[in-house]
């Protein structure tokens, strides 16, 4: 299985789109309206193919010297092959090329240690987003 992960550009947007539609919306339940947003216009977008063929994306909006990383999400065939950490680590290196300090994310709680294993901490209380229970999780970037 041969797996790459990359910014995407701006004609692949639809097909990440796609992705998150199916696993946020159909599979999760969280409402269309909310999974679309302006940061979409800004951020930038990564793609997880497998074989060419785009099977998970991610996002992280830039502010300032953070990232925040966002719509990571992995169609249910794929998961659990380590494709979620190669996008993750493609986002975090990413960040480092813009020279960012930090990443942080919103964690839905059952992905909790995914995102501890890649570095991650937890903090602050757990809040909705999307009728899904999440938390803060910040990791530093080294160069």
């Amino acid at each position: 299985m041969d797996v790459t992960c990359r910014l995407l550009p701006h004609e692949k947007f639809p097909e990440a789109l796609a992705i998150r539609v199916k696993v946020f919306v159909e599979e999760q339940h969280v409402p269309l309206e909310e999974e679309r947003d302006a940061y979409d216009d800004t951020a930038l977008h990564f793609g997880a193919f497998v074989d060419g063929k785009m099977v998970g994306t991610g996002r992280v909006v830039l502010m300032d010297k953070k990232g925040k990383i966002g719509r990571v999400a992995i169609l249910p065939e794929y998961r659990g092959l380590g494709i979620g950490t190669k996008i993750m680590e493609t986002i975090m290196q990413t960040c480092r090329e813009h020279k960012l300090d930090e990443v942080v994310l919103g964690a839905q709680l059952q992905a909790l240690d995914f995102y501890e294993k890649l570095g991650f901490t937890a903090e602050g209380a757990v809040f909705d987003d999307g009728g899904i229970p999440h938390r803060l999780m910040r990791r530093p970037l080294s160069p």
